[in-house]
C-alpha cells in the first residue's frame, strides 16, 4: 500500500527566500514560514504558539518565490516533508526536516489603482512539471 505525503502550510516567510543557482541553470530557494496557532491555557489566558518549517522550492517555482516573496509575505504552501542529514563542522551528523513545496498561492492583499479596493495576488504554480527532476 502506498502511503501519502502531503503538508499544507498558511503562514507568513520570516526573511526573504535564500535563492542558490545551481549547475545546468536549476534554482532552489529555500525560506523560513511561521505558522502560529492559539488556545487559552487553564488561567483563561490567550496563548500563541509559532511554529517555524523550512520550505525549499526548486528551479520555476524557486525562481517565482525569488521574484515574489518577501520577508512578512502570507502564503499557502502545498508540499511533501522530507528529512535529509548532513555532516556538520565539526563533522557531527546533522538532520534537518523541510517541506518540499509542490505548489504556493501568495495571499498577500494588494491595493489596485483607482478604486482603492484591495484583491489577492492570485499567482499560484506547481511544480508538477518539475518533480521528475529533482535531484534526489
Amino acid at each position: 500500500m502506498r502511503g501519502v505525503n502531503k503538508v499544507i502550510l498558511v503562514g507568513n516567510l520570516g526573511k526573504d527566500p535564500e535563492v542558490n543557482h545551481l549547475e545546468g541553470g536549476i534554482s532552489v530557494a529555500k525560506f523560513p514560514l511561521a505558522t502560529s496557532d492559539a488556545y487559552m491555557d487553564k488561567g483563561g489566558n490567550r496563548v500563541e504558539q509559532t511554529e517555524w518549517h523550512n520550505i525549499v522550492c526548486w528551479r520555476k517555482l524557486a525562481e517565482i518565490a525569488e521574484k515574489f516573496l518577501k520577508k512578512g509575505s502570507a502564503v499557502y504552501v502545498e508540499g511533501k516533508i522530507k528529512t535529509r542529514n548532513y555532516q556538520d563542522k565539526e563533522n557531527q551528523k546533522r538532520y534537518i526536516t523541510e517541506i518540499v513545496a509542490d505548489s504556493f498561492t501568495m495571499l498577500d492583499r494588494k491595493q489596485e489603482s483607482g478604486n482603492g479596493g484591495s484583491t489577492a495576488d492570485s499567482i499560484s504554480t506547481t511544480g508538477d512539471e518539475l518533480a521528475d527532476d529533482l535531484p534526489f
